[in-house]
Order: C-alpha cells, then structure tokens, then sequence
C-alpha cells in the first residue's frame, strides 16, 4: 500500500536535516580541514548505513546502476561534501547559501532536457520565487566575507549536486533507496581515503566537541537525510524534488536562532517566507495554478 503523504514527510525530514548541517559545519571547521571533514562524515555514515544493510541481505547493483551509483556517489557524496566545506572557508554563510542554491535552478533545466521531465509553469514560477528569497536572506546575513576562489567553489559545489542528482534519479530506476545510498555513501567515502592522514592527525588534536560534530554529520544530514532524498526521489520529479531545497536557508536561519542564538534579521524572515512560498507554487497542480492566473481574465472572456 502506497501512503501519499511519505515521500513529503522523508523530503521535510532531509531538509531540516541537512538545514542542520550547515549550523554544525560552521561550529566543526574552525577543527577539521575540509577533505577530513568530509572523510569523518561519510566514514560515519557509511559505519551506519553498513550496520543496517547487515541486518538483510540486498540485492546489489550490476552494469549500467552500479556505474551511476559509482558516479554520483564519487561526486555528489564524495567530491561535493569536500568542495563545499572548502567553500565555506572563504565566504560567508549568506553568500554560500546564494550561489550553491544555483543546484535546483540547474536540476530543473537538465532534469527538463535530459529526463523529459519538461518546464511546468509551476515549477518555474515556484523556483524564481524560492530563488529570490535565497537571495533575500543572503542580502540579510551576508557579512561581505568572500573571494573569486569562495565563490568558484561554491560554483562548483551547486554544479556537482545538480549532476549528482540527475544521475542517482537514473539509477533509482533499478536500485532501491536504501542501497542506493549505502553504496553511493560508501564510493565517497572511498573517494576521500587520501585524506585519512589528516583526519587522523586532526582526531588527535580536535576537542570531543568537534568529532561529535562529525559523527552527527555522518548519521544525521548523511545516513538519514540522504536515504529519506532518496526515498522521496524515486517517487517524485528531480526538478520539483529539489525545489524543496530551498527551505534549507530559512531552516538554518531558524536553527540559528534557536541553538546559536543568532537573532536573524527582519529581512531573513522576508527571504525565508518567499521561500516557503516558491517552494509551495512548485507543489501547486497545474489546474490550481492556471485558475490563479487566470482567475481576473476568466470572467472577461466569458463576458
């Protein structure tokens, strides 16, 4: 029995999930370099997505899904998570948050040619809303600390997880949720194997604090809201199922507020209900939204 309401339950617990992510990474870099950052993270999830695929047998992958599992697993799990870290040394929270949410406007359109998925109007409509309150809440918390090479690597950032995304919606086809994420969790971990000198040596020097940091990374925004994504990825559209991820910048804004005690700024809260608002234009059928805009120019034209 399919319950409808699952796959937007899993996609709001990735967002908060992942929304967390950024508040701990921030608290985490000042202790752990960005390649040994992402090894520590991945190297706990893979721990525990190994545990729970221990517990039943799963069918693995052959031939064409195991080349995309392989794929986005080197450069969504692996190679993003190192590139964004690194990112975030060089700009601020704001500024990040703007530029890699460039991924879903690049989901969208590559998701639209390539998987046939097309241009809803809602969907569009949706993502310029959700975009500009992105901007909006960029504008409220930026501090003005970037570089070309911040912004670059942010660049890449959005760039690999759009990527990533489109090649794990094409591997769902044949892998389930669960294993494909044990297994791309897995390829990233290997991925980042060169920077386990580092990661040792920064074990040793880091206070209980940071590792825990790192730990929660690797269970939480890793293990549960990467297999949630993928749960919620099979059963919806890569475009509309990214659009989701702008609620991640509000999140973290709320999340900072609450844990951080970061008091945000009247225009954060602007940016953050513009998008929620895009975000629920991209939910809206396409019947609901056409009788939106054409709600003043109907009764004329019967006229």
């Amino acid at each position: 029995m399919r319950t409808p309401g699952l796959p937007l339950l899993a996609t709001a617990v990735t967002m908060i999930l992942w929304a967390s992510a950024f508040i701990v990474i921030r608290s985490v870099g000042g202790h752990y370099t960005p390649g040994a950052m992402a090894l520590g993270r991945l190297a706990a999830g893979s721990a525990a997505l190994s545990l729970v695929a221990a517990l039943r047998p799963r069918r693995l992958p052959r031939g064409r899904p195991l080349l995309l599992v392989i794929a986005y697993g080197v450069l969504w799990f692996g190679l993003y998570a190192v590139v964004l870290n690194a990112a975030e040394h060089h700009l601020d929270a704001g500024t990040t948050a703007l530029v890699v949410n460039v991924g879903p406007i690049l989901i969208a359109v590559l998701a639209g040619v390539y998987l046939k998925e097309g241009f809803p109007r809602g969907l569009v409509a949706g993502l310029v809303i959700a975009f500009s309150g992105v901007l909006t809440i960029a504008i409220a918390t930026s501090t003005g600390r970037h570089d070309a090479i911040g912004v670059l690597l942010a660049l890449g950032a959005a760039a690999l997880y759009a990527v990533g995304v489109l090649l794990q919606k094409q591997a769902l086809h044949d892998v389930d949720p669960f294993t494909a994420t044990w297994l791309g969790c897995l390829t990233g971990t290997a991925a980042c194997l060169p920077f386990t000198a580092d990661l040792l040596t920064q074990l040793g020097d880091a206070p209980r604090s940071a590792t825990l940091g790192v730990v929660y990374l690797g269970l939480f925004p890793t293990a549960i809201a990467f297999a949630t994504w993928a749960y919620a990825l099979k059963r919806m559209s890569a475009g509309g199922l990214s659009s989701s991820s702008y609620l991640v910048p509000g999140i973290a804004v709320l999340l900072s507020w609450a844990f951080l005690g970061e008091v945000p700024a009247p225009l954060a809260f602007l940016g953050g209900a513009l998008c929620l608002v895009g975000v629920a234009v991209t939910r809206l059928p396409p019947s609901a939204l056409l009788h939106i805009l054409g709600n003043k120019s109907g009764p004329r034209a019967r006229r």
